[in-house]
């Protein structure tokens, strides 16, 4: 089942997509029992991020061949390496990503994004799926200048537009084995398997979830394989991932006031 957030008038609600068309949830996919009136073609529809997370947790380094690929001495990681994004760097499929610092290295990571569907503190990760509503594209966007020379990564990466997710959320899905890629301008940049992650699905939400509580809506980016490179205004970015579908931004250079 895939679950889009839209648009209508001034108001946003929630629905099922099926066959092109999208179905309304009379509530929201936290607690729905049962779709609704058909609320319009899904390419005319105002889609926008498939959820509005409280938290944006993601992971560093959680694929071997990136680990070394800009840093040939660097060690992987004997613990998950956590960051995290504000909300306001969302953005949705189709929405523009704007270069902060256009004179700076800007790279794309194309990401599986993991969408929290219940409460989840401490859980174990033989039960981690029970707590996960389903799946979307991520593209942890990333200022390389500033995170060597900050040392932390919440102002390389935390910029508004930094963090693309969607088109929608697929719940019918194994994530253990999915080919993901990442296209700049018709060029594949990244090529590789989440099979190739150090961490899987289930035991990063037994990681994180050990140090704090996930609520429903929160999100999870678990981290990029190798192949990550400049992005450039001008450049269209698409991530895909097999089961879910591609997420696709244009780039273009922020203006001085931030739009």
């Amino acid at each position: 089942m895939r679950i889009v957030r839209f648009r209508d008038g001034s108001s946003v609600y929630w629905g099922i997509a099926r066959e092109g068309y999208v179905q309304h949830m009379p509530d929201a996919p936290f607690w729905f029992s049962d779709d609704g009136e058909i609320a319009g073609k899904i390419d005319q529809l105002d889609l926008l991020t498939p959820v509005d997370p409280g938290k944006i947790v993601c992971v560093g380094l959680n694929y071997e061949a990136h680990v070394t690929e800009r840093d040939p001495n660097r060690k992987v990681p004997t613990e998950p390496i956590l960051f995290m994004k504000p909300p306001s760097a969302l953005i949705g499929n189709g929405d523009e990503i704007r270069i902060a610092n256009p004179d700076h290295e800007t790279h794309h990571e194309a990401e599986l994004v993991v969408v929290i569907g219940k409460r989840a503190q401490c859980v174990d990760a033989e039960s981690s799926r029970d707590f996960v509503l389903g799946y979307t594209c991520g593209n942890d966007v990333s200022d390389r200048n500033l995170q060597a020379q900050d040392g932390q990564f919440v102002r390389a990466k935390g910029f508004d537009t930094y963090a693309p997710i969607g088109p929608w959320i697929e719940t019918r899905l194994d994530p253990a084995k999915l080919k993901i890629n990442c296209d700049v301008s018709g060029e594949i940049r990244q090529n590789s398997s989440t099979s190739n992650m150090i961490w899987g699905v289930d035991a990063l939400i037994s990681f994180i979830s050990h140090v704090m509580t996930l609520e429903p809506g929160d999100i999870i980016m678990t981290g990029t394989p190798h192949g990550v490179s400049p992005l450039k205004s001008g450049d269209v970015c698409t991530i895909a991932i097999q089961g879910i579908g591609s997420l696709e931004n244009p780039v273009r250079n922020r203006s001085a006031n931030g739009a």
